[in-house]
Order: structure tokens, then sequence, then C-alpha cells
């Protein structure tokens, strides 16, 4: 079985009692938080992981918000590679299980939107997370009608994703496997014509 894994390091803001992402996303706005994760995202099965429409890994580590309690530990967490919304529109997926300081369970839910725009923004895509923080453990299917705590965006730094780089660990196949897979679907979203989606500007 070929496994693959990396490290990822994703900081910015959130606001606290906001549902719109880029106004959370103002470090001077009151309510407004610092907050970052460090992940360790892993594949254990190759094989399995191409042939699965929604590309699931693992993902363990951390999130740090002063706000929230510090460095808190993540409980569960989940990652999906470019799921498909659209033609030519994918969701990079984040799901975080945690608890703040007090023992409260909480739920990071992030998704990078990757779809062909004016211009050259493959970069800008795949390293900003359209971040929010939810009131108790929430899958999936229960977001829509969870609470929301914070909302914002975090993003990945030129320096980080060099360090990122370096942290890739697998079978020489699988990592080939994996970077195939990676711009094949870059590929799709960022070479078919024909259509645009909107940024998530609001709620």
């Amino acid at each position: 079985m070929t496994s693959v894994r990396f490290t990822e390091e994703m900081l910015g803001h959130v606001t606290f009692g906001e549902e719109d992402y880029l106004r959370g996303a103002v470090a001077e706005r009151d309510g407004a938080g610092a907050l970052k994760f460090h992940l360790t995202i892993g594949i254990d099965d190759m094989a399995r992981f191409s042939n699965d429409p929604r590309r699931s890994a693992g993902a363990h580590g951390y999130i740090v918000c002063d706000a929230l309690g510090g460095k808190l530990p993540v409980e569960h967490g989940a990652f999906n590679l470019f799921v498909d919304t659209e033609p030519g529109v994918k969701h990079m997926l984040y799901r975080l299980f945690f608890r703040d300081g007090a023992g409260h369970p909480l739920t990071l839910s992030g998704f990078k939107l990757v779809k062909d725009d004016a211009g050259f923004d493959v970069w800008r895509d795949t390293t900003t997370l359209f971040t929010r923080v939810l009131r108790g453990h929430v899958d999936e299917a229960g977001e829509a009608g969870a609470e929301i705590v914070a909302s914002g965006v975090l993003r990945i730094r030129a320096r980080d994703f060099a360090r990122q780089l370096t942290t890739f660990r697998g079978s020489l196949g699988g990592l080939v496997k994996f970077g195939v897979i990676f711009l094949g679907q870059l590929a799709e979203a960022y070479l078919r014509k024909g259509r645009r989606a909107h940024a998530p500007a609001q709620g």
C-alpha cells in the first residue's frame, strides 16, 4: 500500500460573530483575532485516493488562536483534494474537530475555491482558505444549520509554501501519482473555457 504525507501551515484572521469571509479577514475589525493551523495530511492508500472522486485524506495537528485558548490539538481532521462542485470549479476542503481552552467542541470548516478567473490566479486559489469556526463537532451534512462562531480567511505565505514542498514523504511512485493527480485537476480547472464562478464574498 503506497502512502504520501506532507505538512501544511496556514494563517490569517477571523472575526467572531461575523458570517462574511472577507469582512472577517480584516485584522483591524473589532472582534478579529489571529488564527493559524499546522497540519500533517496523510494519504494512506494512493490507489484508493486516485479512484475516490472526493480524494479524501486524514489530517492531524493543531490550531493556534489566542481568543479560543491558545494552542489546541486537532482531535479529528479530514482533507479533500479537488472536489468537483460544478464543471471546471473545484473545492479543496478542510474539516477539523477541536476544543477551545474551556473544552467546548468546535469545528474549523474551510475551502479553497479553485477556478479560472481573468489573469494568473493559480497561486491565489490554491493558497487561500475561506474559513469558519462552528459551534460543536459538525459534519458536512450538518453545516447548513450550524452556529457560526467566526469567519475569515487563512493563507499560505510564500516561505511556508517553500517549506511545505520539503515535507512530502512517501515512495517515489506515490509522490509521482500525487503530482499527476494534482496537476491534472489544476488543468481541468484552468484549461476549460466558457465558464466562470464567483468568489464567496458574502456568508
